[in-house]
Protein backbone atom coordinates (compact mmCIF):
# COMPACT_ATOMS: atom_id res chain seq x y z
CA UNK A 1 0.00 0.00 0.00
CA UNK A 2 1.31 3.44 -0.90
CA UNK A 3 1.90 5.84 2.00
CA UNK A 4 -0.04 8.90 3.04
CA UNK A 5 2.12 12.04 3.16
CA UNK A 6 1.23 14.81 5.61
CA UNK A 7 3.00 18.16 5.29
CA UNK A 8 2.99 21.35 7.31
CA UNK A 9 5.08 24.49 7.20
CA UNK A 10 6.42 24.39 10.79
CA UNK A 11 7.29 21.71 13.37
CA UNK A 12 4.52 22.97 15.67
CA UNK A 13 1.96 22.11 13.00
CA UNK A 14 3.12 18.46 12.97
CA UNK A 15 4.15 17.82 16.61
CA UNK A 16 0.84 16.31 17.71
CA UNK A 17 0.80 14.03 14.66
CA UNK A 18 4.37 12.91 15.30
CA UNK A 19 3.42 11.97 18.86
CA UNK A 20 0.05 10.46 17.93
CA UNK A 21 1.56 8.20 15.28
CA UNK A 22 4.69 7.42 17.32
CA UNK A 23 6.59 8.60 14.27
CA UNK A 24 10.39 8.30 14.17
CA UNK A 25 12.75 10.72 12.41
CA UNK A 26 14.02 9.63 9.03
CA UNK A 27 16.87 11.06 6.99
CA UNK A 28 17.89 11.18 3.38
CA UNK A 29 14.87 13.07 2.02
CA UNK A 30 16.68 16.12 0.78
CA UNK A 31 17.13 18.55 3.65
CA UNK A 32 13.65 17.96 5.04
CA UNK A 33 12.80 17.25 8.66
CA UNK A 34 10.73 14.12 8.11
CA UNK A 35 9.20 11.32 10.17
CA UNK A 36 7.74 7.90 9.50
CA UNK A 37 4.78 6.54 11.46
CA UNK A 38 2.09 3.91 11.08
CA UNK A 39 -1.64 3.68 11.61
CA UNK A 40 -3.24 0.26 11.32
CA UNK A 41 -0.57 -1.01 8.97
CA UNK A 42 -0.69 2.11 6.78
CA UNK A 43 2.57 4.03 6.43
CA UNK A 44 2.28 7.75 7.15
CA UNK A 45 5.13 10.12 6.28
CA UNK A 46 5.28 13.52 7.94
CA UNK A 47 7.40 16.38 6.59
CA UNK A 48 8.06 19.98 7.56
CA UNK A 49 8.21 22.07 4.38
CA UNK A 50 9.09 25.51 5.73
CA UNK A 51 6.98 28.64 5.35
CA UNK A 52 5.89 30.11 2.03
CA UNK A 53 5.31 28.99 -1.52
CA UNK A 54 8.91 28.34 -2.57
CA UNK A 55 9.69 26.17 0.45
CA UNK A 56 6.41 24.28 0.08
CA UNK A 57 6.86 23.57 -3.64
CA UNK A 58 10.49 22.53 -3.28
CA UNK A 59 9.76 20.22 -0.35
CA UNK A 60 6.81 18.54 -2.02
CA UNK A 61 8.75 18.03 -5.24
CA UNK A 62 11.47 16.22 -3.29
CA UNK A 63 8.85 14.03 -1.58
CA UNK A 64 6.98 13.17 -4.77
CA UNK A 65 10.16 12.31 -6.65
CA UNK A 66 10.90 9.70 -3.99
CA UNK A 67 7.41 8.46 -2.99
CA UNK A 68 4.11 7.80 -4.74
CA UNK A 69 1.52 8.50 -2.05
CA UNK A 70 -2.11 7.50 -2.27
CA UNK A 71 -2.98 10.82 -0.61
CA UNK A 72 -1.30 14.07 0.31
CA UNK A 73 -2.60 16.04 3.30
CA UNK A 74 -1.51 19.56 4.16
CA UNK A 75 -2.30 20.68 7.69
CA UNK A 76 -1.68 23.97 9.42
CA UNK A 77 -3.27 27.24 10.38
CA UNK A 78 -4.86 30.07 8.42
CA UNK A 79 -6.89 33.24 8.65
CA UNK A 80 -10.64 33.24 8.04
CA UNK A 81 -12.13 35.84 5.71
CA UNK A 82 -15.22 37.85 6.66
CA UNK A 83 -18.37 36.14 5.47
CA UNK A 84 -16.88 32.66 5.75
CA UNK A 85 -18.80 31.89 8.93
CA UNK A 86 -15.58 30.60 10.48
CA UNK A 87 -14.29 31.54 13.91
CA UNK A 88 -10.97 31.05 15.69
CA UNK A 89 -10.62 27.34 16.48
CA UNK A 90 -12.78 26.14 13.57
CA UNK A 91 -11.53 24.06 10.64
CA UNK A 92 -11.37 25.21 7.02
CA UNK A 93 -11.19 22.62 4.24
CA UNK A 94 -10.14 23.64 0.74
CA UNK A 95 -12.09 22.75 -2.39
CA UNK A 96 -9.72 24.86 -4.52
CA UNK A 97 -6.56 26.89 -4.07
CA UNK A 98 -5.73 30.23 -5.66
CA UNK A 99 -2.54 32.22 -6.16
CA UNK A 100 -4.16 35.43 -4.96
CA UNK A 101 -1.30 37.86 -5.55
CA UNK A 102 0.34 36.48 -8.72
CA UNK A 103 -0.60 38.81 -11.52
CA UNK A 104 -0.20 42.32 -12.91
CA UNK A 105 -0.84 45.69 -11.28
CA UNK A 106 -2.36 47.85 -14.03
CA UNK A 107 -3.64 51.41 -14.06
CA UNK A 108 -7.14 49.95 -13.87
CA UNK A 109 -6.23 47.77 -10.88
CA UNK A 110 -4.89 44.30 -10.19
CA UNK A 111 -5.33 41.58 -12.84
CA UNK A 112 -4.62 37.86 -12.67
CA UNK A 113 -2.25 35.69 -14.71
CA UNK A 114 -4.74 35.35 -17.57
CA UNK A 115 -3.66 38.86 -18.59
CA UNK A 116 -0.13 37.57 -19.21
CA UNK A 117 -1.48 34.51 -20.99
CA UNK A 118 1.07 32.05 -19.60
CA UNK A 119 -0.43 29.34 -17.33
CA UNK A 120 1.37 28.03 -14.25
CA UNK A 121 0.36 24.54 -15.39
CA UNK A 122 -0.75 23.16 -18.74
CA UNK A 123 -1.52 19.51 -19.38
CA UNK A 124 -4.19 16.82 -19.41
CA UNK A 125 -6.51 19.25 -21.14
CA UNK A 126 -6.12 21.93 -18.45
CA UNK A 127 -4.67 25.42 -18.49
CA UNK A 128 -4.25 26.65 -14.90
CA UNK A 129 -3.61 30.30 -14.20
CA UNK A 130 -4.42 31.47 -10.65
CA UNK A 131 -7.03 28.98 -9.46
CA UNK A 132 -5.96 25.37 -8.91
CA UNK A 133 -8.89 22.92 -8.54
CA UNK A 134 -8.86 20.26 -5.81
CA UNK A 135 -10.85 17.04 -5.56
CA UNK A 136 -14.35 18.11 -4.55
CA UNK A 137 -15.36 14.64 -3.35
CA UNK A 138 -12.32 14.46 -1.08
CA UNK A 139 -13.12 17.85 0.47
CA UNK A 140 -16.78 16.92 0.93
CA UNK A 141 -15.83 13.64 2.58
CA UNK A 142 -13.46 15.45 4.95
CA UNK A 143 -16.16 17.98 5.84
CA UNK A 144 -18.62 15.21 6.65
CA UNK A 145 -16.00 13.46 8.77
CA UNK A 146 -15.21 16.67 10.65
CA UNK A 147 -18.81 17.42 11.47
CA UNK A 148 -19.57 13.84 12.42
CA UNK A 149 -16.75 13.93 14.99
CA UNK A 150 -17.64 17.26 16.57
CA UNK A 151 -15.43 19.70 14.69
CA UNK A 152 -16.88 23.03 13.54
CA UNK A 153 -15.84 23.17 9.90
CA UNK A 154 -16.55 24.72 6.52
CA UNK A 155 -15.40 23.93 3.00
CA UNK A 156 -14.59 26.49 0.31
CA UNK A 157 -11.88 28.22 -1.74
CA UNK A 158 -8.54 29.06 -0.16
CA UNK A 159 -6.37 32.03 -1.16
CA UNK A 160 -2.57 31.77 -0.99
CA UNK A 161 -0.49 34.92 -0.58
CA UNK A 162 3.11 35.95 -0.11
CA UNK A 163 2.12 38.89 2.10
CA UNK A 164 -0.38 38.08 4.83
CA UNK A 165 -3.31 40.45 5.19
CA UNK A 166 -2.71 42.54 8.30
CA UNK A 167 -5.63 44.87 7.61
CA UNK A 168 -9.30 44.48 6.86
CA UNK A 169 -8.77 46.62 3.76
CA UNK A 170 -6.25 44.18 2.28
CA UNK A 171 -8.52 41.25 3.07
CA UNK A 172 -11.37 42.96 1.26
CA UNK A 173 -9.09 43.57 -1.73
CA UNK A 174 -8.26 39.87 -1.97
CA UNK A 175 -11.94 38.96 -1.86
CA UNK A 176 -12.61 41.40 -4.68
CA UNK A 177 -10.16 39.36 -6.75
CA UNK A 178 -11.36 35.87 -5.83
CA UNK A 179 -13.88 34.22 -3.50
CA UNK A 180 -12.28 32.67 -0.43
CA UNK A 181 -12.83 31.45 3.10
CA UNK A 182 -9.23 31.04 4.28
CA UNK A 183 -5.90 32.81 3.70
CA UNK A 184 -2.59 30.95 3.84
CA UNK A 185 0.97 31.06 2.51
CA UNK A 186 1.63 27.60 1.00
CA UNK A 187 -1.50 25.86 -0.26
CA UNK A 188 -1.62 26.96 -3.90
CA UNK A 189 2.01 25.95 -4.42
CA UNK A 190 1.31 22.53 -2.94
CA UNK A 191 -1.83 22.20 -5.06
CA UNK A 192 0.11 23.04 -8.22
CA UNK A 193 2.84 20.48 -7.52
CA UNK A 194 0.27 17.84 -6.54
CA UNK A 195 -1.56 18.50 -9.81
CA UNK A 196 1.66 18.12 -11.78
CA UNK A 197 2.33 14.74 -10.17
CA UNK A 198 -1.29 13.59 -10.28
CA UNK A 199 -1.61 13.14 -6.51
CA UNK A 200 -4.85 14.03 -4.67
CA UNK A 201 -4.45 16.78 -2.06
CA UNK A 202 -6.55 17.43 1.02
CA UNK A 203 -5.82 20.77 2.72
CA UNK A 204 -7.12 21.35 6.24
CA UNK A 205 -6.33 24.41 8.34
CA UNK A 206 -7.29 25.40 11.84
CA UNK A 207 -8.39 29.01 12.03
CA UNK A 208 -5.90 30.96 14.12
CA UNK A 209 -7.24 34.42 13.39
CA UNK A 210 -9.68 36.44 11.35
CA UNK A 211 -8.54 38.49 8.35
CA UNK A 212 -8.96 41.90 9.95
CA UNK A 213 -6.80 44.68 11.36
CA UNK A 214 -3.99 42.71 12.99
CA UNK A 215 -4.56 42.10 16.72
CA UNK A 216 -2.49 39.24 18.16
CA UNK A 217 -4.56 39.29 21.35
CA UNK A 218 -7.40 37.75 19.31
CA UNK A 219 -5.24 34.99 17.80
CA UNK A 220 -4.87 31.36 18.91
CA UNK A 221 -2.10 29.72 16.89
CA UNK A 222 -1.55 26.79 19.24
CA UNK A 223 -5.25 25.99 19.43
CA UNK A 224 -5.63 26.23 15.65
CA UNK A 225 -2.80 23.84 14.82
CA UNK A 226 -3.94 21.46 17.54
CA UNK A 227 -7.43 21.28 16.03
CA UNK A 228 -6.08 20.67 12.53
CA UNK A 229 -3.85 17.83 13.72
CA UNK A 230 -6.58 16.27 15.86
CA UNK A 231 -8.76 16.19 12.78
CA UNK A 232 -6.05 14.64 10.59
CA UNK A 233 -5.60 11.85 13.13
CA UNK A 234 -9.37 11.30 13.19
CA UNK A 235 -9.59 11.37 9.39
CA UNK A 236 -6.76 8.86 8.98
CA UNK A 237 -8.38 6.50 11.48
CA UNK A 238 -11.83 6.79 9.86
CA UNK A 239 -10.45 6.27 6.35
CA UNK A 240 -8.48 3.25 7.59
CA UNK A 241 -11.63 1.68 8.99
CA UNK A 242 -13.51 2.37 5.77
CA UNK A 243 -10.75 0.72 3.76
CA UNK A 244 -10.87 -2.33 6.05
CA UNK A 245 -14.65 -2.63 5.69
CA UNK A 246 -14.49 -2.32 1.89
CA UNK A 247 -11.97 -5.15 1.80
Amino acid sequence: MNPVIVTASTPMELSLLVDGLAAAPISGIGRLAAFRGELGGREVLLAVTGIGKVNAAAALSVLLERFTPELLINAGCGGAFPGSGLEVGDLAIADSETFADEGVQTREGWRGLELIGIPVFEGRGERIFNRVPLAGELAAEALACARQHGFRAAVGPFLTVSTCSGTAVQGAELLRRYPGICENMEGAALAQVALMYGVPLLEVRGISNLVEDRDLARWDLKGAVRQAQKFVLTYLEVSRLRARISC
